[in-house]
């Protein structure tokens, strides 16, 4: 079989909120990749601290990196705010990517990361999505962060083939998009794939600065995602048993009601949920065989 890594446009967008003390390594792993990213946009929302003044000192030394300052919620949402952050970025960016990536700030890439995605991209016209795996440090270790699976590309580091991310209509605006995105992935016949030899360290983990606010989020996007309760049922029990925490499963079945009550506005077409929920017993049922 014949291989080839063929150049492709790289175009990050980095959502950043109160990031002075992690923003540098990210930055700073980025500028030093293998294959260099054609642009880096620093979204700053709202910051009350320095990651400004960092991601601006790091603008004036690196020709392709951007910084755009918006004002939003001060809070940790997830959902919302990161994607709007994300898009404000994106409206600064010409339309000549290849690659679009969305990347949290508080990540340390290996040096051959975007080579890496540009090889996988590059050998395979169908995949939509690609990332490496996540890692946190435990006791003066890097472990592999409990929330990475083979099968999801983490919200944190997600990179979509241009044609993919308009295909599923971008990202949308809501706790769930980094779930949504790879089920409407699937539903339009495209491949997700995570490299578990590319180890990204994660500095802070998921979730950590997310606020009592958010608690009924997860619930309600699996209402979005038309689950119906089965679903979010033995959905929500396993997130609460991954996290250890019986009340999150509490919210997370409290939110699903929230929003059926509220009559949420749903994230995926009829057609899209009755995909989404075969692919999901499909997936469920394959695991307890």
């Amino acid at each position: 079989m014949n291989f080839k890594l063929r150049t492709l446009n790289f175009y990050i967008i980095i959502p950043a909120h109160n990031e002075e003390d992690v923003i540098a390594q990210t930055l700073a792993s980025l500028v030093a990749q293998t294959i260099a990213p054609k642009h880096i946009v620093v979204v700053n929302d709202n910051s009350t601290d320095n990651t400004k003044q960092i991601s601006e000192a790091y603008a004036q030394k690196h020709s392709n990196i951007s910084v755009v300052n918006i004002v939003s919620s001060n809070q940790h949402l997830p959902g919302s705010k990161i994607i709007n952050a994300f898009y404000k970025g994106l409206d600064r960016l010409d339309d000549n990517y290849d690659v679009i990536c969305k990347f949290d700030a508080d990540l340390i890439f290996p040096e051959n990361y975007l080579e890496q995605l540009a090889f996988h991209f590059s050998n395979n016209e169908r995949l939509g999505m690609a990332a490496g795996f996540c890692y946190i440090e435990k006791n003066k270790t890097w472990v592999l962060e409990n929330l990475t699976r083979k099968d999801h590309i983490r919200g944190a580091l997600k990179a979509y083939r241009k044609d993919c991310f308009l295909n599923i209509g971008k990202l949308k605006p809501s706790m769930g998009w980094d779930t949504v995105d790879e089920l409407l992935a699937k539903y339009y016949n495209w491949e997700l794939l995570t490299d578990e030899s590319l180890h990204v360290k994660h500095l802070k983990p998921t979730g950590i600065n997310y606020n009592k606010a958010s608690k009924y989020l997860q619930g309600e996007a699996m209402y979005k995602m038309r689950y119906g309760f089965t679903i979010t049922l033995i959905s929500a029990l396993k997130l609460a048993y991954k996290k250890k925490s019986s009340t999150l499963f509490k919210n997370y079945i409290a939110g699903y009601f929230r929003g059926r009550r509220q009559h949420l506005e749903q994230l995926v077409t009829k057609e899209q949920g009755q995909f989404i929920r075969q692919l999901r017993w499909k997936g469920m049922l394959g695991k307890l065989k």
